[in-house]
């Protein structure tokens, strides 16, 4: 880790990198807009895996004092992971045939025929807890009637996969056996959120003369006003969704599991270690002797003995992980690998063909409808997520190694 003094700003930046020279410059621009914020406690932090996103870095944890800022959120509220492991030899998977291939083959396959992917939802409304509650308690939420549709769309988005990053993969494990690991957010209903919030956020700190520039793309909401309470209702609703979203593709996956590997052989399968966590997302939380608003966009928390998981890109490792509870990083941690190239980046320095023969090579089943852009979540257009584990061994230790054998992309 190093730090860049408080001479920069209002506030130090520590950053879990070896040095300066590994921050892309749009990164560093948006690092030093933050330590210019008002109302910050102690520093502004940068995890391994940080790049540029829209306001805040990627990768960036900030504790604030009174406010939450929206797009130190992000537009995929509650986005992160869910993970359980088997009892399942890796091994039995790959050696035992049925009419669709090997067992990963089919399973990949009956994934990707059973959970609606990219821009794809349900025909016909889903069950969903969080939709019905949040219908319960619509006096949370009917002020902001722009949003009110969201509610109803809720019902055909969860348990849908989103596109980009987001992912469903099988695994193995150093000892051989099987795991799932799946990452997806709050589909669409987060995106609508943050980009409402953003907007009034904005029209606000127009309004009071705030001293943040409307140009750093983090204008902030007092906790205390109406529009700040509003946001964390929804905010916490877009968290709940995306927990749930999550829940309900873990439980489709397991019932493709349970059905294969009990058609094809004897095995009786069983589940441990199940996780599921957010890594875009603001809580109050008490550092340093404050109650402050801790705001984590792709980063997760990492407290003492907490488990968590931080991926890899697909075809590499990824890994689950126990907290250290560093108060330096606000108890915070990588969220995965991080982007080397950006989408378009990829696409433009690596082929498809390039691409699909070196998840061949490593024995990677891909389920994906379209693989024209599968270069943009090649492996090449991340971080070593070895190297990233390397610069945090102050925030977590690793656990579990996981390696992909098959992945579903949207």
């Amino acid at each position: 880790m190093f730090v860049l003094q408080k001479e920069l700003g209002n506030y130090p930046l520590r950053v879990w990198l070896e040095s300066d020279k590994d921050l892309e410059d749009t990164c560093m621009e948006q690092a030093y807009h933050l330590m210019q914020l008002p109302f910050l406690h102690k520093w502004v932090c940068l995890m391994p895996d940080t790049h540029a996103g829209m306001g805040m870095p990627i990768g960036g944890v900030i504790a604030a004092k009174g406010v939450v800022i929206p797009n130190a959120v992000g537009v995929d509220i509650g986005c992160g992971m869910a993970y359980v492991g088997t009892n399942i030899p890796v091994k039995v998977l790959k050696e035992t045939m049925t009419g669709n291939g090997n067992l990963v083959q089919g399973m990949v396959g009956d994934i990707l025929r059973n959970i609606p992917v990219g821009f794809a939802h349900h025909k016909t409304p889903m069950p969903c807890y969080t939709m019905d509650l949040a219908m319960e308690e619509l006096f949370r939420y009917e002020k902001n009637e722009e949003l009110l549709g969201q509610l109803e769309a809720g019902y055909f988005q969860i348990g849908t996969l989103g596109g980009g990053n987001h992912f469903i993969e099988l695994q193995e494990d150093d000892k051989g056996y099987l795991s799932v690991m799946l990452h997806s957010g709050s589909r669409h209903f987060g995106k609508s959120v943050c980009d409402y919030f953003h907007q009034k956020a904005r029209e606000l700190n127009a309004q009071w003369y705030s001293r943040v520039p409307d140009e750093y793309r983090l204008a902030f909401l007092p906790v205390d006003t109406e529009e700040g309470r509003q946001y964390l209702d929804w905010m916490n609703l877009s968290m709940a969704f995306a927990r749930e979203n999550r829940e309900k593709m873990m439980l489709a996956v397991k019932a493709v599991l349970e059905k294969w590997i009990g058609k094809y052989t004897e095995l009786t399968l069983e589940y441990q270690d199940e996780i599921n966590c957010h890594h875009n997302y603001a809580a109050l939380e008490n550092h340093y002797g404050e109650n402050v608003w801790v705001h984590r966009k792709g980063a997760v928390r990492a407290r003492n003995g907490e488990l968590t998981v931080i991926p890899g890109a697909m075809g590499s490792y990824s890994y689950v992980v126990m907290g250290l509870g560093n108060p330096e990083s606000f108890c915070s941690s990588s969220h995965g690998a991080g982007r080397a190239y950006s989408r378009k980046g990829a696409m433009a320095a690596f082929s498809c063909e390039e691409v699909m023969v070196d998840l061949k090579d490593q024995g990677v089943i891909l389920g994906k409808k379209n693989k024209r852009d599968v270069a943009e979540e090649s492996r090449f257009a991340y971080k070593d997520i070895d190297q990233v584990m390397a610069n945090q061994k102050d925030l977590v230790i690793p656990v579990k190694r996981l390696r992909t054998i098959g992945v579903v992309k949207g």
